[in-house]
């Protein structure tokens, strides 16, 4: 079952992540999908539950696909 909730259908249930180079690309990421008739799924934050270094932001598109992006201060 999505995270949601809602019943599996095109764009529930299936995510796109993008790994970004820093911070403030993700923060730039988010911002512009918002812009762009985005739906916020959670802001960007640090999310340390996924590890030391974890920041990510999660949207969905006009369309309703649900899109992650991601920094990993681990990887960089």
């Amino acid at each position: 079952m999505p995270f949601d909730g809602q019943p599996a259908t095109k764009g529930n249930g299936s995510m796109v992540a993008f790994l970004a180079p820093s911070v403030a690309a993700v923060d730039a990421a988010y911002a512009g999908g918002i812009a762009a008739q985005g739906v916020d799924e959670g802001s960007p934050g640090p999310r340390p539950r996924y590890g030391d270094g974890y920041y990510g932001a999660y949207l969905r598109d006009p369309d309703g696909n649900k899109i992650h992006v991601v920094h990993r201060g681990d990887l960089f």
